[in-house]
C-alpha cells in the first residue's frame, strides 16, 4: 500500500476495518491506484435528466452495461450508478470495478423550486449487489434540506455498520438560490462542510466560481483576504472547508464541454489538490474510443507529480 493511500485512511480513525478495506479498494483500482486520486464514472443522468437527453447523443449508451465497460476500460477508480442500471450489469462484469450505488434520486418531470430526492436503493442492495459504497444527494439550499440530513445521517449509519464506504453528492439547490448562487465559491465551500460533517468519507460538489452570495460571508473573505480569483484557489479553499483537506472531495464534471476547457478544469483541480473528477455526461455521450481518449487524458493529468501545497497547513 502506498505512502499516499496510507494517510488517507489515517483521517477516518472511527471507521471499521470493513470500511477501510472498502475506501482502500476505491483507491488502489485503476490507473490512479495508490495516487490517493479518483477519476469515477456516474450515470444516474437517466434518472435524473431523463434517458433521450443522457443517452441519444450515444446510443449504446442506453445500455447499462456499456458504462460498466467503459469504465472498466478506461482504468476508473470507480463506477456509480442507481439500483437498476447496476443490477443489469453488476453479475456479468463482478469484481471488475469497485460500484456504489446511488441510493437516492430526484427527476425532472415536474419543475420544483425546493428539490428533494426519493430512497430509490438500500444498503442492502448495496451489500447484495457487492458494491464498495453508496452515494446520496443532498440539496443544501433546499426547504427540504433537513430532511435530506436526517435521511443521509441514518443511511450514512448503517452502511458504515456494514463496512461500506459513504459518498455525497452535496449540491447547493433550492428557491433561495439563483444558478449563480449554486455554484457560490462561499456556497460550494458551505456545501462541503455540511458534507463532511454529516459524516462522508468521499465529498462530491460542483466547481465554484467567484461569486460571493451570503453577505455575512463577503465580509469574512474580504476581510480575511481568502484567495479566490483563479479556479485553482478556490478548489483549494473548497478542500480547505472539508476539515483542511482531510476529507476526500472531488468535483463533479457537469453538461457536455469542449475537451480543452474540462481539462483545464481538471489541472486547476489538481494544482488546487482536489482529489479528483467524476466525469458522467463529458465521457458516455461520446463515441467509446473518444470517450476513452477524454477519460485517459484526465487520468494522466491527475497521475502527474504534485507539487507542496501553497499553504503547509493543507494535506
Amino acid at each position: 500500500m502506498s505512502h499516499r493511500v496510507k494517510e488517507i485512511l489515517s483521517w477516518y480513525g472511527s471507521d471499521n476495518p470493513g470500511t477501510l478495506t472498502n475506501l482502500t479498494r476505491l483507491l488502489n483500482h485503476g490507473k490512479l491506484a495508490g495516487t490517493g486520486r479518483l477519476v469515477i464514472l456516474p450515470v444516474d443522468q437517466g434518472f435524473e435528466h431523463g434517458p433521450a437527453s443522457s443517452f441519444a447523443p450515444n446510443p449504446p449508451a442506453y445500455d447499462p452495461r456499456y458504462h460498466f465497460e467503459l469504465a472498466i476500460a478506461a482504468g476508473c477508480n470507480a463506477y456509480a450508478a442507481p439500483l437498476g442500471f447496476l443490477e443489469a450489469g453488476a453479475r456479468e462484469f463482478a469484481g471488475e470495478i469497485p460500484l456504489i450505488l446511488k441510493a437516492n434520486n430526484h427527476d425532472i418531470l415536474l419543475s420544483e423550486a425546493d428539490p428533494t430526492q426519493a430512497l430509490t436503493g438500500s444498503i442492502q442492495d448495496a451489500l447484495r449487489l457487492g458494491c464498495v459504497g453508496i452515494g446520496f444527494t443532498i440539496y443544501p439550499g433546499s426547504a427540504y434540506r433537513s430532511e435530506m440530513y436526517e435521511q443521509i445521517r441514518a443511511c450514512a449509519e448503517e452502511a458504515k455498520r456494514h463496512g461500506l464506504v459513504v459518498m455525497i453528492w452535496s449540491y447547493a439547490r433550492g428557491s433561495g438560490l439563483n444558478k449563480r448562487g449554486e455554484t457560490a465559491i462561499d456556497v460550494i465551500g458551505y456545501a462541503a462542510q455540511i458534507a463532511a460533517q454529516l459524516g462522508a468519507h468521499i465529498i462530491k460538489v460542483k466547481l465554484p466560481n467567484e461569486h460571493i452570495e451570503q453577505d455575512a460571508a463577503r465580509r469574512v473573505y474580504e476581510q480575511e483576504q481568502i484567495p479566490i480569483a483563479t479556479l485553482t484557489e478556490r478548489v483549494h479553499h473548497v478542500v480547505q472547508c472539508a476539515f483542511n483537506g482531510r476529507r476526500i472531495v472531488i468535483f463533479s464534471g457537469g453538461p457536455l464541454d469542449t475537451d480543452e476547457a474540462f481539462f483545464d478544469e481538471a489541472r486547476a483541480i489538481h494544482a488546487g489538490h482536489g482529489f479528483g473528477s467524476v466525469v458522467g455526461r463529458n465521457s458516455f455521450q461520446r463515441s467509446k474510443p473518444d470517450a476513452l481518449r477524454f477519460l485517459n487524458t484526465i487520468i494522466d493529468i491527475y497521475g502527474e507529480q504534485l507539487a507542496p501545497a501553497r499553504t503547509p497547513a493543507l494535506i
